[in-house]
């Protein structure tokens, strides 16, 4: 399902980027963004995982028999999934790949250890740049880890982008599969972290 906004029939597309996301809830969603702060939503596509994938990335978060190639050939499923949307979005839009910058992904997690040093995401983005010609930019999350953060780098930056204000304090509650806190500090600092879950327990 691909839903057109007015931003794209009025020409915005100077520096356009197509942001993948699918969270523990085991959705897709493809967002197009223009440059600048704030980004400029130009519009957006959604596809649904069948239950075959969903059940596959379920199972991957729990230890299991052939697990390494059970996670490729999951991770393969993703990309095709992703790719669709892509299409879904550059049909609608009227984008060729020429003119779309990069996909950034960071895939599905399936094990989240911040507090042992590690983080799993479903991917396979060199699959998904075949499929899409279009540069894809992944792995945003381990760095993350190495440096003693909670995976999730991103989510900061954005609110801190979109939400930030002088000399105002606020904070931002994200409530995703697992909820997150950004802190904006009036001092322009910014922190964040997992508080806790949240749709993940809709889910079950």
């Amino acid at each position: 399902m691909a839903k057109k906004t007015e931003a794209i029939e009025t020409g915005k597309a100077d520096g356009v980027y197509f942001g993948l996301m699918s969270g523990t809830s085991m959705d897709g969603v493809a967002v197009q963004f223009a440059t600048g702060k704030p980004p400029v939503v130009l519009g957006e596509a959604h596809v649904s995982f069948s239950k075959g994938l969903r059940d596959a990335l379920f199972e991957l978060q729990s230890p299991g028999e052939n697990e390494l190639e059970r996670a490729a050939l999951a991770a393969n499923a993703l990309a095709t999934r992703y790719a669709v949307c892509c299409h879904g979005l550059q049909s609608m839009s009227g984008y060729s790949a020429s003119k779309v910058r990069a996909i950034g992904v960071h895939g599905q997690t399936v094990r989240h250890r911040p507090e042992k040093g590690y983080t799993r995401q479903i991917n396979n983005p060199a699959l998904l740049a075949e499929m899409t010609s279009i540069d894809v930019v992944a792995d945003f999350r381990s760095r993350d880890v190495a440096a003693g953060g909670q995976g999730a780098p991103l989510v900061p930056a954005f609110h801190a982008t979109v939400f930030g204000a002088k000399n105002e304090t606020r904070v931002v509650c994200n409530l995703g599969g697992i909820s997150n806190i950004t802190i904006l500090l009036a001092s322009g600092e910014v922190r964040g972290f997992d508080c806790g879950p949240a749709n993940a327990l809709i889910d079950e």
